[in-house]
Parts: C-alpha cells; structure tokens; sequence
C-alpha cells in the first residue's frame, strides 16, 4: 500500500494489504477507477472474504452491512502517477473515504474520469 494509505487508515508505512482496483463502467465505457485497500492483518479472520468479491460490487458489501461506518469524503485532484497509464490524465477529482467495522478498516477512493464528464455533457439525444 501506499504511503498515503497507510497513514488513512492508521498503519504503519509499508503495511500489506488487500489492493483493489476496478473500473465502473457505463454505456460500454469506463467512467470511474476504483482502488480499495485495506490492511492485510485486519482482513485475516473478519469473514468477508474481500478477496472473493470477483465482479461483485464492494460498495453494495459496503453499503449493505449496516456494521460499517463511514468516514468523512476527501476530494482532490488525484495524481496522475496513481493511475493505471491507459487512463492517466492531469487534474482528474477523485473522492476517498475510509469505511470501519471493528477492527477492519477500507479506503475507497473512486477518479472520475473524462468519459464521465463526456457522457454528463451529453445531449440526452445523443444517448
């Protein structure tokens, strides 16, 4: 995990962890890169089994356990040098927020990319 992550969800630097990454997709494009992370040690023995989500949303896992709480949502402009290279781009907004169930903790952060805004923009006629 990255320095940046680590110090979200209160590891130390280095930690291992369960990595993520994921598009969104939406009339047959991706509009959204997910990347969730969360502590290795804190994921051995919570029964969530997160590395056998296959296609399964982890939002709907997320939002559905009502044991989770969230944390405040962070925006920024999501450094290009954290993306995939086949979507990087300057001054992408992205969000993160760090979902707690006792011991286990998940940061979320999903970078809306250019086809969203593209398809936001578009005429409804277009679609």
């Amino acid at each position: 995990m990255r320095a940046d992550e680590c110090a979200a969800l209160d590891l130390t630097e280095g930690s291992e962890g369960w990595v993520r990454e994921v598009y969104l997709r939406g009339h047959g494009e991706a509009l959204v890169f997910a990347r969730s992370v969360a502590a290795r040690s804190a994921l051995q023995g919570d029964g969530l089994h997160m590395d056998e989500l296959g296609s399964r949303s982890l939002g709907e896992l997320l939002f559905c356990d009502q044991a989770f709480e969230r944390r405040a949502i962070e925006v920024c402009h999501y450094p290009p040098a954290w993306l995939p290279s086949e979507v990087r781009a300057p001054e992408l907004w992205g969000r993160r927020s760090r979902f707690d169930r006792g011991a286990l903790s998940v940061l979320v952060a999903e970078i809306f990319l250019p086809t969203l805004w593209n398809a936001a923009r578009a005429q409804p006629e277009d679609r």
